[in-house]
């Protein structure tokens, strides 16, 4: 039997669908995005989100997911020299070719989910930053790049809060991470410095170590949060106001941490819909 051929109306139909059921980590369903923008974060999302349901979803071997993960890689370059015959890579093609986007981006995305299968322990700081960049801060450069902005040094303040966001959701996360998936984003090394160890997390032990290591982590993330803060006032419209919304989102979650002396064993934050209500209360306030 023949395999489909898609349009190019139909292939990003097949992206939207899969970002309008799965768009809880990227804005895909936001209001922020113009009408003629939206089937190109479409197709960036369903690219995105078939590379990590590769990495995550399902009962596979580590062998298997790094194929599959590589087959996408595969694919990926099929749609950069115009071959694509998938739909999500027939419309991210196109996507690539219109915003002119960079297809370093997308490898580096497809990395991070690799690293995620073959690591899952980071030994130092450095190391979850080089982690973030690859697996945060594309998504960021990306939305830049489709609202039009080329300038590098409003890139390296979103490569800051993308980070920053991506730091807050570990620290967030811990317990998940740890007991759901056998991951963990705390380095070692500061684990070791600190004197707290996997073992005592495990064992849900809180102590003046963890809340020290804790402290330490969360002062370098909110100084990340500091760095990018200059973006949202750099750009226009309604981006303006998404990014806002995500910074001041991002650096109330860290607050709660701190505010709660990271003991994520009692209670995980997250903004519910009342905080949430609040927070865009005193944005629209404060402007």
């Amino acid at each position: 039997m023949a395999a489909k051929t898609w349009s190019i109306g139909e292939a990003y139909s097949y992206c939207a669908k899969i970002a309008q059921t799965h768009y809880e980590n990227f804005p895909v369903g936001s209001a922020i995005i113009p009408k003629h923008l939206r089937k190109h974060f479409y197709s960036i999302y369903a690219f995105a989100r078939g590379a990590d349901d590769f990495a995550d979803e399902g009962e596979m071997s580590a062998e298997q997911r790094i194929e599959l993960l590589e087959s996408w890689r595969a694919k990926l370059q099929q749609a950069v020299d115009g071959n694509a015959t998938h739909p999500v890579f027939i419309a991210l093609s196109e996507t690539i070719r219109l915003h002119q986007l960079p297809e370093q981006l997308f490898h580096d995305l497809i990395d991070a989910f690799l690293l995620d299968v073959r690591k899952s322990r980071h030994e130092t700081f450095d190391d979850l930053l080089d982690y973030s960049r690859r697996s945060a801060n594309p998504v960021g450069r990306l939305i830049l790049l489709l609202f039009g902005y080329k300038d590098e040094r409003l890139h390296l303040q979103s490569d800051a809060i993308c980070t920053a966001l991506q730091l807050t959701n570990f620290w967030q996360d811990v317990l998940i991470d740890l007991e759901g998936k056998d991951r963990l984003y705390i380095p070692l090394a500061e684990m070791q410095h600190y004197g707290y160890s996997e073992a005592q997390l495990r064992q849900h032990i809180y102590c003046k170590n963890y809340i020290a290591l804790m402290d330490s982590l969360a002062e370098r993330t909110y100084q990340l949060f500091k760095q990018g803060r200059p973006l949202y006032s750099l750009v226009q419209g309604r981006l303006k106001w998404e990014l806002k919304l995500v910074w001041h989102g991002g650096v109330t979650i860290l607050e709660l941490l701190r505010r709660n002396r990271y003991n994520i064993f009692i209670n995980r934050p997250k903004l519910g819909f009342k905080e949430k209500l609040s927070l865009l209360t005193k944005l629209a306030l404060a402007s």
